[in-house]
């Protein structure tokens, strides 16, 4: 049974005809069948397995089901990571692994396996089987923009969970459908699959394809794309490899793990010694053409979440003033404002428009947003 005060979730397992991967396999597909909006599988010794969905943690219970033991989740690890020797041996020497796992025709997870207390956990990120499309994930129709942008850095930005991986992969989809190029990738693991179209793709994984991003981008460089993705922006030395390839022409997508804009901006300057942070934002004003920020807000109908995303479109005036102070942010949010026919957006906006269109509730969507105080201040009007 689930604990005191947890929320669960039933499920039907039927009987499994072996052991080992076909057992965990089962178990997986059972999970996935409980709800249409399972995002996440987590397996932790002492529990119950879990899924998340709609942001919302449930414990999943079901006939022959019992607590996870140690033994239990080290067979689930095994079971995914399978012969991955390089997988196995990070796990041993760095206590944490990243793979990719797939159900035949029902779905892929992005798969983190890690030590704690001296046993394994994991956790399953569920990705869908399609590519998805800007529309179906209801976010901004101006994004498709990026998809005839040349060279220049796009950065999708936002807090675990929001789905950042999504929105990279459907622009990503956008340039394959439209433009006649070459598109590698680097990903840590490979999420979506994308099938050549009008571009040729190649999809290069960390540590199956590839020992480190790093020296993925370096040789990128002299495998004459057109467009790099980076799945996540990591560290200095990756995004000193991503302006340079920005500079030299190429157009390079990724993600970074920041709130909004100016967090974004804030974090890449922060990577830099101060002696160097003038000249970084000179480089950046020149190569990056978009920040897009995404957030996950629960509806008021209870039917899931809406994406509430800003937008800021970099060129030398947008970041006119923009010093990386305490005013940074009144500038930036100066500019998206000013940018709106130009389809810049920013988060409290967007908010404010759904809380008027009756989608989020005002008390929600003050919890979510960059200045509660002046997003109640806005919808003074409604009584809050």
């Amino acid at each position: 049974m689930a604990a005191p005060g947890n929320a669960a979730i039933s499920i039907l397992l039927e009987p499994s005809k072996g052991s080992g991967p076909v057992a965990t396999n089962a178990l997986l597909a059972a999970m996935l069948r409980a709800h249409d909006q399972v995002s996440d599988l987590i397996f932790s010794p002492g529990r119950l397995p879990q899924v998340e969905v709609n942001g919302k943690l449930l414990t999943v219970e079901g006939s022959g089901l019992r607590p996870l033991t140690a033994d239990d989740t080290r067979h689930i690890a095994s079971d995914l990571i399978g012969n991955n020797k390089q997988a196995i041996n990070m796990l041993r020497e760095q206590g944490s692994c990243d793979i990719s796992y797939g159900l035949p025709g029902l779905a892929r997870f992005r798969v983190n396996v890690f030590i704690q207390r001296g046993s394994c956990a994991v956790v399953m990120r569920v990705i869908p089987t399609a590519v998805p499309h800007l529309a179906a994930l209801s976010l901004p129709s101006q994004l498709a923009e990026t998809a005839n942008l040349r060279d220049g850095i796009v950065l999708v930005t936002g807090p675990r969970g929001s789905g950042k991986s999504s929105t990279l992969a459907a622009l990503l989809d956008l340039i394959n459908q439209q433009q006649v190029c070459h598109i590698i990738t680097i990903e840590n693991p490979i999420e979506f699959l994308h099938n050549h179209k009008r571009a040729t793709v190649h999809q290069r994984e960390l540590h199956s394809d590839t020992p480190s991003i790093p020296l993925a981008l370096r040789a990128a460089l002299r495998q004459a794309p057109n467009v790099i993705l980076v799945s996540e922006l990591v560290d200095r030395e990756t995004f000193e490899m991503m302006l340079e390839a920005a500079e030299t022409g190429h157009l390079v997508l990724s993600s970074l793990n920041t709130v909004d804009a100016t967090k974004t901006l804030e974090r890449i300057t922060g990577m830099f010694p101060a002696s160097e942070q003038a000249a970084i934002r000179g480089r950046l004003a020149k190569s990056l053409r978009w920040i897009i920020s995404q957030r996950l807000i629960p509806r008021r109908d209870a039917r899931g979440r809406v994406p509430v995303v800003e937008i800021l479109k970099v060129h030398p005036r947008t970041l006119e003033g923009w010093k990386g102070n305490t005013s940074a942010r009144q500038t930036l949010l100066r500019a998206m404002k000013d940018g709106a026919n130009d389809g810049m957006q920013h988060f409290d906006g967007e908010i404010e428009k759904l809380v008027r269109a009756g989608v989020v509730d005002p008390e929600t969507a003050i919890t979510h947003a960059t200045d509660p105080d002046k997003l109640q201040q806005a919808l003074a009007d409604l009584k809050l």
